[in-house]
């Protein structure tokens, strides 16, 4: 067993993709099941009470994804989850670390390698791997499994998971306004580098809109840059959330229910009423942005990511559809008639702090100031005139 453990922490051996996530008809609408198709009881009853505790069915999905990676593991060690120990959570942290992310898989040989960088946008393409965040969240999610049925008594005494004393004593009780205390990683936490968020330039944006092809795209992207929607939460925007007279679109905020008023452009506006004048308005709880091709029904999130890597093939840059938030939040954020409450109310952040990121300097800002500062001719040192030369050099030399 112990061997085991080793091979997965060394690359020397890897977890079946054994399993899967199923969607179900009732709570919690989704869950895990085993290869042979049966529910995984303890994961049915901990994701269940996620719902109930008014947590949306995305998350549930979400954690639904990282249980199975555990019970992947746990399967493959031939371990029972209620006699999982730390040294299994450090096995599923070194496999984490060194195994291949099915989702980084790229079929085109030509692709850009997994991990370099694009030299027109400045920005990193995805690594091979899965990202420190995902190993982190996944350990949390597994932690909040074990602390579940720990509270019924079922499982095992000692949560396989470690956990930092000091960071709940630090994020006990803090204003949302406030500064993050500082405090240390819990063990087989992952270093998570803090970058800044990327937007398109103002050099680039007016190219990338330039190589959209039609009104929806070019309706959805402005839409995008200009409310700063999250990309689930304008692809369900209906005829019914458009207050066109005060510039109004109303969506679902992630990880809520009730729908919420953010602006957008007249330029936006202008491009979807354009686009809904050649389709034709859809029903009133149906979401504005179509398909184009085959049956008529809503764009999907996945579609729409698609609209964004056409461009991304056209150009030769890897912008990503989030990147239109960042886009959206870093013009409000430097804007001088804008404060950063104000900024903050708009893209609905929870804390200022994340508000704040937006307010540094910009590598592409820096890049073209540096430009700039190169292209600058030396300034040459002159005497004015009324002047003897020789009375400068014997007083200050040269």
């Amino acid at each position: 067993m112990l061997d085991l453990r080793h091979q997965l922490i060394e690359g020397r051996a890897d977890v079946p993709r054994v399993g899967s996530v199923v969607e179900l008809e009732t709570l919690p609408w989704y869950t895990v099941v085993a290869a042979d198709g049966a529910v995984v009881a303890p994961v049915l009853a901990y994701l269940r009470n996620l719902i109930l505790d008014d947590n949306r069915p995305a998350t549930a999905k979400s954690y639904a994804h990282d249980l199975l990676r555990w019970h992947r593991l746990l399967w493959f060690l031939d371990i029972s989850w209620d006699r999982a120990t730390e040294s299994d959570a450090s096995a599923l942290v070194g496999w984490l670390r060194v195994a291949p992310n099915p989702q980084r898989r790229r079929l085109d040989l030509n692709a850009p390698r997994p991990g370099s960088v694009n030299l027109r946008t400045g920005k990193p393409y995805l690594k091979a791997g899965y990202a420190p965040s995902t190993i982190n969240h996944c350990l949390t999610v597994v932690s909040s499994f074990y602390a579940y049925h720990r509270h019924y008594n079922r499982g095992p005494l000692v949560n396989p998971v470690p956990e930092s004393r000091a960071q709940r004593r630090a994020l006990a009780h803090r204003a949302p306004d406030g500064d993050v205390p500082q405090f240390r990683r819990a063990q087989l936490r992952q270093r998570v580098r803090r970058s800044d968020p990327r937007s398109i330039p103002d050099r680039m944006w007016d190219e990338f809109f330039a190589a959209l092809t039609c009104d929806r795209d070019r309706a959805a992207v402005l839409l995008y840059v200009s409310s700063g929607s999250r990309a689930s939460e304008l692809l369900g925007v209906t005829p019914g959330d458009i207050n066109w007279a005060k510039q109004l679109i109303w969506v679902v905020t992630k990880g809520g229910e009730d729908r919420e008023p953010v602006p957008a452009s007249p330029q936006a506006l202008t491009v979807l009423a354009a686009y809904l004048d050649h389709i034709g308005l859809p029903p009133a709880d149906e979401p504005i942005l179509r398909t184009r091709r085959g049956p008529d029904r809503p764009l999907t999130y996945w579609a729409m990511r698609r609209v964004i890597q056409r461009v991304n093939d056209r150009l030769g840059t890897n912008w990503t559809l989030h990147d239109l938030r960042h886009t959206a939040a870093n013009r409000m954020a430097n804007d001088p008639n804008l404060n950063l409450t104000q900024v903050r109310a708009i893209l609905r952040h929870t804390d200022l702090a994340t508000t704040g990121r937006y307010l540094s300097s910009r590598i592409e800002d820096l890049f073209d100031a540096l430009q700039q500062h190169y292209a600058r001719p030396r300034v040459e040192r002159t005497i004015a005139p009324g002047y003897d030369p020789d009375d400068f050099r014997a007083v200050f030399g040269g």
